[in-house]
């Protein structure tokens, strides 16, 4: 491990309220967040809502693309105010919250990132949002597995 790979995560609760929102909101197409904060100790402050541009627009329900545009935004906004760009969370309507193949080839590692998924594994029917919903963190190295990382809700 090094120096820059958290232990734990803690979650705002505004944060934390603001990113379930969104993810299910999104639904049944996958939703997006950025996940702004600090490394130390390692806080996400504030969940930055995204627009999922996968094209083409009928595998957003199984796939997610950040809008780079709203990658800089996010990243200004953060620098003004003292935070930075931590990594991403995303939903998954309709399976467990475990970083796919796809989701761990597309992220900068090393990175955080948090899914929203459906805690029982792939839904039993084609409507997403019928829960129960679980939410996982994971740390993304830049060579290995994703591990998954311990996270609590505070203030």
């Amino acid at each position: 491990m090094t120096p820059e790979t958290p232990e734990e995560l803690g979650l705002g609760r505004q944060a934390l309220t603001v990113l379930e929102a969104v993810l299910l909101a999104a639904a049944p197409e996958e939703g997006c967040a950025l996940l702004l904060g600090r490394r130390d100790p390692w806080r996400v402050e504030q969940a930055w809502p995204c627009l999922n541009v996968w094209e083409p627009p009928p595998e957003r329900r199984r796939r997610f693309a950040l809008d780079p545009r709203e990658q800089l935004q996010a990243q200004k906004w953060a620098r003004a105010r003292g935070l930075t760009v931590l990594g991403s969370a995303h939903s998954h309507p309709l399976s467990a919250p475990v970083p796919s193949a796809l989701d761990r080839s597309l992220a900068f590692a090393p990175t955080l990132m948090l899914i929203l998924g459906q805690a029982d594994g792939p839904a039993a029917s084609a409507a997403a949002g019928d829960g129960p919903w679980s939410l996982a963190c994971w740390w993304l190295p830049e060579q290995g597995s994703p591990r998954p990382l311990a996270w609590r809700m505070d203030g």
